[in-house]
């Protein structure tokens, strides 16, 4: 399974991919307008010098025809560029003939396996099933992504499953053994997942250990 960073933060991104363990990163409107960037696709152009992998650019449009326009525009910035298409029957049409183009693409704010089922069969690259969002409403949130995964596997469908809302570390373990292609996270769980606190025990023990040794 791969992680792709969950932020337009730039900061964020350069530490994560320092760390060598992140291999794209998606972005939506929200995030874009939190990090109050004055050019979007100059935000874009920087996040894909840094990430050597797929990076998101969502489209605003809601009819098909300027979707596809506009996906064309911002696929058109750099070739890691994967756009993503909220669901609904314009992002259905748009996908479709986007992929006809080989114009990545993401099938987004998707609750549930039927929807991932279209995304995949009119072509997109990825699906994005919204995890916490579904779990907050009293749903389990990764069964969508399981039952995804399957579909996808039994037909040999090529597109990927990226588990996405997700909230806390063990949502990055349920989407590993739902068998996730991918899973992306916010920073702040993605550096949760590093810590423990038996290894910071373990550390400072280990320091002071040696520390008194090196004084005798």
């Amino acid at each position: 399974m791969r992680i792709f960073l969950d932020t337009a933060n730039i900061d964020h991104i350069r530490h994560a991919a320092k760390l060598g363990i992140i291999s794209g990163v998606t972005t939506n409107p929200s995030l874009v307008a939190r990090e109050e960037s004055a050019d979007f696709k100059a935000a874009i152009l920087e996040i894909c010098s840094i990430v050597g992998g797929p990076v998101s650019a969502e489209v605003l449009s809601l009819d098909a025809e300027a979707m596809i326009e506009e996906a064309r525009q911002l696929s058109s910035w750099h070739e890691n560029v994967v756009v993503k298409i909220p669901v609904s029957e314009a992002g259905l049409e748009a996908i479709s003939v986007l992929s006809r183009e080989n114009i990545k693409t993401n099938f987004t704010l998707c609750f549930s396996a039927n929807q991932a089922l279209l995304g995949a069969l009119a072509g997109a690259t990825y699906v994005s099933p919204f995890v916490g969002r579904l779990d907050d409403i009293g749903h389990q949130g990764m069964e969508v992504v399981k039952d995804a995964v399957e579909i996808f596997e039994y037909y040999d469908l090529p597109t990927q499953v990226i588990a996405a809302s997700l909230r806390h570390p063990l949502h990055m373990v349920s989407a590993a053994k739902a068998g996730a292609h991918v899973a992306t996270v916010p920073y702040n769980v993605l550096m949760q997942m590093i810590r423990h606190p038996l290894t910071d025990i373990g550390i400072s023990r280990f320091a002071e250990d040696w520390r008194k040794v090196i004084e005798k």
